[in-house]
């Protein structure tokens, strides 16, 4: 790597930490937590989208999408995230993070407006124009993740790399609490403005017709805070790694970052040294990416398709655990809009409670006990909590023990935030070279998103009863709530052995880490090649 490239990048690692640092925080994190509030709103309003289309005169209880339509709407998106997080880090590392950049949030600002004006009043159209708008809003999401992860880590300083780039994911838990919050306003007011009684004293009335905006006025809220953000993404300037390690424009580069950091960066350009070096010209997936990273990728996909089969299958259990603290009581008790503030106020106490605190102990601890001692310890925590709720199932089912099994089930997903929830996003963006970072962040990413998919809608089958006649209607028997949980177990123990192929870059350069420093340090030192790791 050329001396003035060095020193550019050098003036980044060890930058004191300044407001142009918490500004990239702030425009990426919001992004973050758009990507949030749209993926868990639609929980918020499944069940008022079932009692609005799918009502069933004379039925003794609320209608509700069939398994079909509900797998369809709350997996579009995931779809939708899996195809974006491929797409846009593949062009992010063509084009420039810059410039993909505020194409994803305008995907995500038009597709959040669209997923509220579905078109036609028949269920059917109203599903599938609300299914095709939201795979295209996930499309959108799913850039987010290589480039706020990319773009944060190639701004950070070494020394508190780890806690932005989780700062940013952490607004996650925000998004989702808005969300929460958001419908609890929504919901209070059109209760207090359109009152109704609860379905068990008038099956039609319960729902009044006002409740159809309810929901859309939700899922289109999601495009303000990302157009609060277009401006500033749009003035951001490409990150100094990109410029000088890929585009090859190492003046500028120094350009760009002398006026971000507001120190004088000499602007010398002498290329020659990486336009020749031909080590470093392999492709990706090339014989030589695979020996030099091909474990590191191995271990960035695998921990985060592991961890998200576990992370999504909550879904399992939420609706016990609501009933047993009494956060939701039964559907029959309360009218439509009701059923969204329950709903949406067990949201935001979980978010408060569990989620938010998780990623946040992460930023303070990631630069501190490092990436794997942090990755390690929520797999092992995860791994314990999910056979200690398995193997006693039956004890937990008891009236008397169910707070108990609420702690237990809280520690876990805390562990999952304080864990590999953040980790998983956080290794990627620091591992691997520039000219590959948003392509293989994508990569690990989708990854996760498969196995978000696997966690959400394969349990959802699995854990039904063996028992034909105790099934969810429209389920097949499936292998039981005690025996998913041991599976569960298995999979998180899998996650503890598959982070052993992840290295620990706490502290350390993004040039240690993916090696592009070799040949100056060969150079200038006459000693051994910086070690991949």
């Amino acid at each position: 790597m050329a001396d003035n490239q060095l020193q550019v990048l050098n003036a980044l690692d060890v930058a004191k930490t300044q407001w142009y640092h918490f500004t990239a925080i702030v425009i990426a994190g919001m992004g973050f937590f758009t990507d949030a509030y749209d993926l868990f709103c639609i929980s918020l309003v499944t069940k008022l989208l079932g009692r609005i289309y799918y009502h069933e005169e004379g039925s003794s209880k609320p209608g509700s999408l069939p398994p079909n339509v509900a797998a369809a709407t709350n997996g579009v998106a995931f779809c939708g995230t899996l195809a974006g997080q491929l797409f846009f880090g593949w062009l992010g590392d063509k084009l420039g993070r810059k410039k993909v950049y505020g194409m994803t949030l305008m995907i995500m600002v038009v597709c959040s407006v669209a997923s509220g004006l579905s078109f036609g009043d028949k269920p059917k159209s109203v599903m599938a124009t609300l299914c095709f708008f939201r795979f295209w809003l996930g499309f959108g999401i799913g850039g987010d993740y290589p480039l706020s992860a990319t773009i944060m880590s190639e701004y950070a300083n070494k020394k508190t790399r780890g806690a932005f780039i989780s700062a940013v994911f952490a607004m996650q838990g925000f998004g989702i609490m808005a969300g929460g919050i958001f419908a609890i306003i929504i919901s209070s007011v059109f209760d207090a403005k359109f009152p109704a009684p609860a379905y068990a004293e008038d099956a039609l009335g319960s729902t009044v017709p006002q409740a159809d905006f309810v929901w859309r006025i939700i899922l289109m809220f999601g495009a303000i805070p990302a157009s609060m953000t277009y401006y500033s993404r749009s003035k951001m300037p490409e990150t100094a790694r990109y410029t000088a390690l890929v585009a090859k424009d190492a003046k500028q580069a120094a350009s760009d970052m002398s006026r971000v950091l507001q120190v004088e960066i000499e602007p010398e350009q002498i290329l020659e040294e990486i336009s020749t070096d031909k080590s470093k010209s392999f492709s990706l997936f090339s014989k030589q990416f695979m020996k030099r990273h091909g474990l590191h990728l191995l271990g960035t996909t695998s921990t985060w398709f592991l961890l998200d089969i576990a992370f999504y299958s909550q879904n399992l259990f939420q609706k016990d655990i609501f009933s047993a603290i009494g956060w939701i009581p039964p559907a029959q008790t309360m009218n439509a809009v009701q059923e969204v503030f329950k709903i949406a106020r067990a949201q935001t106490l979980i978010a408060l409670c569990s989620t938010v605190p998780g990623y946040w102990f992460t930023v303070v601890f990631i630069d501190v006990i490092g990436r794997f001692a942090i990755q390690l310890m929520g797999f092992f925590f995860m791994t314990v909590f999910m056979f200690a709720l398995a193997i006693p199932y039956n004890h937990w089912t008891h009236k008397d023990n169910r707070i108990g099994f609420v702690i237990m089930y809280s520690l876990t997903f805390f562990f999952a935030n304080f864990g590999p929830n953040a980790t998983t996003f956080v290794v990627p963006a620091e591992i691997f070279p520039a000219r590959f970072r948003s392509t293989c962040h994508g990569i690990s990413a989708a990854s996760g998103k498969l196995g978000a998919m696997v966690g959400a809608f394969g349990f959802l089958y699995l854990a039904q009863s063996p028992d034909k006649n105790k099934t969810d209607a429209g389920y097949p028997p499936g292998i039981g709530v005690r025996n998913s949980l041991l599976v569960l177990g298995v999979i998180n123990f899998l996650g503890i052995l598959f982070t052993f192929l992840v290295p620990e870059s706490k502290g350390k350069s993004l040039e240690e880490m993916s090696g592009e420093n070799e040949t100056n340090e060969q150079n200038n030192n006459g000693s051994r090649a910086v070690q991949m790791v």
